[in-house]
Order: structure tokens, then C-alpha cells, then sequence
């Protein structure tokens, strides 16, 4: 826990989103099956969210889930979902005051894990203290071509014109429009990409990527993560003494 004696906890940024990484990798590397992985890293998670409610991250996002996950071998999908129906619990959110909402197209979840995430939402809709977010069945390709979709309908029923087509109304049809941009993109496990995960959102956001995967990412990681972000300057397109004349 060495690393929160050098948090700024005036620049906590607001909104997290992480890449969980390295689940299959860390229970091969034990001689388990990969579902051993994926078991460790749902209580990773409990960990890893009771910690940002209490540094004050506002929204933390979690790619659990991918549209592209779907061609993973048959026993780990049934595996992933079968932890969704059975590990997504309340408890921990409610504990922390968290409201739970999710991003992606869950119709095509089994619908024990459909109908989990839909009572986790409805349950813990009005905790404030923090929004956890998590990324099911979802791609930012899927995402952006579905808010294209939607401003076609929309100018062929006659409600806007081209020119209404602007980055506001993007946003506001993207399937994180109830939340802020991430601040702060953490991958665990290795790998440098953003594997098709809010690629609008993540515009402006720094990345931060480690090897640890990420059952064994706990609180002294996620504080470093942050010492790394409160280390950078953010610019948005500015220069660096702009910045610093505020």
C-alpha cells in the first residue's frame, strides 16, 4: 500500500476504464483450466471497485465482455456467463453505495446472466456514490455504427438535418451517454491496444498498460496506475505552457 502515500487525492480522475486482462494466461501458468482465471478475476473485481468508490472515482468501466469474445472456445463462454448469472451480486455495490448499469447489447446473453444484470441495475439505481460500468457483449464498432443507424431513422422521419449531426449528438446517442469520458484507460496483462473498447470515449484519455495480469492486479497497481496519470499532463490538443497559465 506504499504507493497511496504519493496519491494527490485533489486529482483522483473521475472516470476509470480497464481492460481485464490476463485471466486464461494466470491459470495456465498455475495448470488450471482458463475458467479458474476468469473465477479469480470476478473477485478482483469486488476488490478493485470497493477501492475506487473509496478514492472517489465517480465511474469506473470494465470490459467484461466483448462482441468478439463470442469465437472463444464454446466451455469458456459458458463458463463466463454461468459467472455473470452467479457472481454478479449486489452486496458489494450496495456496501460501497454503487450503482451497477452496463454497456452492449445483452439481448443475446444466456438469459440467467440477462436477467442478473438487469435486477443488479435495478436494485442499486439509486446508490451515488460511484457508477460501475460494465462492458458486455459490447464493441465501440458495434457501438458507433448502431448511433450511425440512429441518425439515419432520425433524418428520414424528418426530426434533424445533417447539420444536427454534430460530436454532442454523437455522444449523446453512444451507449455511455449517462456517463463522463475516461480520464484514465488501464490494460492489465501486457498487451498495447485498446482492442476495440471505447474508441470514441477514449479520445483524450491516458493509457496506462502493465504486465500483471489482472487477477493479481490489486490495490498497490491501481495506485500506481493513478501516480502514473496524476505524472502527465493532460493538453487536449493545447501546448504544455497553455495548460500551465490555466
Amino acid at each position: 500500500m506504499e504507493d497511496i502515500l504519493q496519491l494527490d487525492r485533489n486529482n483522483i480522475p473521475q472516470s476509470i476504464a480497464i481492460i481485464m486482462d490476463g485471466n486464461g494466461r494466470w491459470a495456465q501458468e498455475r495448470g488450471l483450466p482458463r475458467s479458474s482465471g476468469h473465477i479469480q478475476g470476478v473477485e478482483n473485481v469486488t476488490l478493485i471497485t470497493s477501492e475506487c468508490a473509496r478514492l472517489g472515482v465517480k465511474y469506473l468501466t470494465m470490459y467484461t465482455f466483448s462482441t468478439e469474445n463470442w469465437n472463444r472456445p464454446e466451455a469458456e463462454i459458458g463458463a463466463l456467463m454461468q459467472l455473470v448469472a452467479d457472481k454478479l451480486e449486489d452486496e458489494i455495490f450496495m456496501k460501497n453505495d454503487v450503482r451497477f448499469r452496463y454497456i452492449g447489447d445483452i439481448d443475446r446473453l444466456p438469459a440467467p446472466a440477462r436477467r442478473r444484470v438487469l435486477e443488479c441495475m435495478e436494485n442499486t439505481k439509486n446508490n451515488k456514490r460511484m457508477t460501475a460500468v460494465t462492458a458486455l457483449n459490447y464493441s465501440s464498432r458495434w457501438e458507433l455504427t448502431k448511433a450511425m443507424r440512429d441518425a439515419v431513422s432520425e433524418a428520414r422521419a424528418g426530426h434533424i438535418t445533417p447539420e444536427d449531426i454534430n460530436e454532442e449528438y454523437v455522444s449523446k446517442h453512444l451507449e455511455t451517454n449517462f456517463m463522463e469520458d475516461p480520464d484514465l484507460l488501464i490494460r492489465t496483462g501486457g498487451e498495447l491496444r485498446i482492442s476495440n473498447y471505447l474508441l470514441w470515449q477514449c479520445a483524450y484519455s491516458e493509457f496506462y498498460f502493465c504486465d500483471t495480469y489482472w487477477p493479481d492486479f490489486h490495490e498497490e497497481d491501481l495506485h500506481k496506475a493513478i501516480v502514473a496519470y496524476q505524472q502527465r499532463q493532460r493538453r487536449f490538443g493545447m501546448t504544455g505552457e497553455q495548460v500551465t497559465k490555466g
